[in-house]
């Protein structure tokens, strides 16, 4: 069974002056969701993944299954394999430009996940155990935007 780590507290708006943003996301990361280093790799590694159009890279950054849409069409991708095999159906341009474009400091966070752009992608953590004492940062949504 697949265990989304889910914060109880409400999303916070991530304000400072020039320089400090970082700290603060960072912050913010770590109050809603839990360690923040965990994520920021994660979302390193996507982005990289996705500028250089490595479908493989990325499909090892997803938490299985995981709901998509390929050619129109929802689909249950159940494994890195069948996810890079899709990789170009599932990572549209609009939704790849949304992570390569998302800066961290611009990043919106809450007790759901880390947000790119308007909603294509989301990120949160994965538990490991039923504690949800250890997690591991994953994508969890891949979608054209909101309620696509």
């Amino acid at each position: 069974m697949r265990h989304v780590l889910l914060a109880t507290t409400f999303a916070l708006v991530l304000v400072a002056p020039a320089g400090a943003q970082s700290e603060t996301t960072n912050q913010t990361i770590d109050q809603q969701l839990g360690d923040h280093t965990k994520y920021e790799a994660v979302i390193k590694a996507l982005q990289t993944a996705v500028a250089a159009h490595d479908a493989a890279g990325v499909a090892e950054l997803v938490s299985y299954p995981i709901g998509v849409r390929v050619n129109g069409k929802e689909t249950h991708i159940k494994s890195a394999k069948a996810f890079a095999e899709n990789y170009d159906a599932i990572f549209t341009p609009t939704i790849a430009k949304a992570v390569t474009d998302q800066k961290y400091d611009d990043l919106f966070v809450n007790y759901k996940g880390i947000m790119f752009g308007d909603g294509q992608v989301w990120i949160n953590g994965i538990c490991r155990d039923n504690a949800c004492k250890e997690f591991d940062a994953k994508i969890i949504t891949i979608q054209e935007g909101p309620g696509k």
